[in-house]
């Protein structure tokens, strides 16, 4: 009986290894098996391999588990249950049914050990180290798949066959989503390996190329622009006035560009003692359309002198430009330099003043506003409140979305220039 009970605990104990290697390889990110590879950590290669090939593993530990599972019923329930009989027949009100009660306490026991030592405290364990785990086992694994290798390739045979059967196809293989990445990013701030802010920067840079250009660009009536006929007076006073390193040459009108005026050179020819002019300091730009995402404006910025892409719609009307310090702005927020975008304002608990220019998908993360209206078809705060209200606003208007409310405070003529956003109740909407 001793090696009867010995042999069920050991079995038990096998069945809790089969599992744990089953749960903690499909729980594995392979990412993380690839930082313990190269570190070193034996069997991760191992393991990073045996992830990315369930087929190999599955039916080995589906052969074990089957295999434990009989043997166990066969050998070890059946003898503990004939070995306790005869103690209980000692008993004479037990004696009728010794033989049943005997095999329903070791079946109960037996079953109890398989669910807590053979599934539960394995699994757990898996879940919560599942790479180490998984590179621990990987070798075991691995072996007996070797030794098991007709039974494993007869199922997944077998398997590979029933499911064509069932007109269920073989999927390729998953690879990491964005929102899955989005997710392990929210896991990591959460637990402190990311700052807030290096979250925020990196979810930017990821919906950098989902934004299209006109969404960070600085439109044309925010521009310190140039006539193209002006002289000498004219240029100076632009150079002290402006705040940008870069002033837009226009001819008649912003409507009209024709080129770009750096500011360096501006400055290098007045401390050489040259005569200014426009046409000896303007250069040639280079035209966008409004519909590239903002990423290609980054691959199209790099190496371009001036640093600077003039947008134009699809009727070839100038929109405005994109500088490499408004791909910037994008990826790490708004920044503390002359010019740039006022960042949102907590007034007091569920109240945030919030400026009309600032990013539609950047209100939409910090508000947690869910799905926009027509969303796409705008690209700022201003934007939105034109879509809610379906007009031109004005100061004081109000209206409710997502569980804020969204009030106007400040006009600049017919753009918005400020909003009051405030928490309010479902029954208030």
């Amino acid at each position: 009986m001793l090696f009867s009970v010995f042999l069920v605990l050991l079995l038990v104990l096998l069945n809790g290894v089969f599992a744990m290697g089953e749960l903690a390889l499909i729980s594995a990110r392979r990412p993380r098996l690839a930082v313990l590879e190269r570190r070193g950590v034996p069997g991760a290669d191992r393991a990073r391999k045996l992830a990315e090939d369930p087929q190999r593993f599955l039916p080995t530990v589906q052969v074990g588990i089957t295999l434990v599972s009989i043997i166990e019923g066969t050998f070890g329930g059946a003898r503990i249950a004939s070995s306790l009989t005869p103690y209980l027949e000692r008993v004479a009100v037990l004696r009728p049914f010794a033989n049943q009660l005997a095999l329903t306490l070791v079946v109960i026991v037996i079953t109890a050990l398989m669910l807590v030592l053979g599934e539960l405290v394995p699994k757990q364990l898996a879940l919560r180290r599942p790479e180490v785990i998984a590179a621990r086992l990987a070798l075991p694994l691995v072996v007996l798949s070797r030794v098991a290798t007709p039974a494993v390739w007869l199922l997944s045979r077998s398997s590979s066959l029933v499911l064509r059967l069932a007109g269920i196809r073989r999927e390729p293989r998953q690879t990491v989503t964005e929102e899955e990445l989005r997710a392990v990013l929210a896991e990591g701030a959460q637990a402190g390996v990311f700052e807030h802010e290096e979250r925020n920067m990196i979810e930017r840079l990821l919906r950098l190329a989902d934004r299209p250009v006109r969404a960070i660009m600085t439109p044309r009536n925010e521009l310190s622009w140039l006539e193209r006929q002006a002289g000498r007076e004219e240029i100076v006073a632009a150079l002290k006035t402006g705040i940008h390193t870069r002033l837009v040459v226009c001819d008649g009108d912003v409507d009209n560009p024709v080129g770009v005026i750096l500011v360096k050179d501006a400055l290098d020819l007045m401390l050489d003692g040259h005569e200014l002019s426009v046409d000896a300091l303007m250069r040639a730009p280079q035209v966008v359309p409004e519909t590239i995402s903002a990423f290609d404006a980054l691959e199209r910025l790099r190496g371009l002198p001036i640093g600077l892409l003039l947008v134009l719609d699809e009727y070839g009307s100038f929109e405005g430009i994109v500088t490499s310090a408004d791909v910037f702005a994008a990826i790490v927020g708004d920044h503390a330099e002359p010019g740039a975008k006022p960042v949102p304002t907590h007034v007091h608990d569920g109240v945030v003043s919030l400026d009309g220019t600032l990013a539609a998908d950047e209100v939409k993360d910090r508000l947690l506003l869910g799905d926009l209206p027509a969303e796409g078809s705008y690209h700022t705060l201003a934007g939105l409140i034109l879509a809610l209200l379906r007009r031109v606003p004005a100061v004081g208007d109000k209206v409710a979305f997502s569980g804020w409310m969204f009030e106007v405070v400040e006009m600049d003529g017919r753009r918005v220039q400020r909003v009051r956003a405030s928490r309010t109740k479902l029954a208030e909407n």
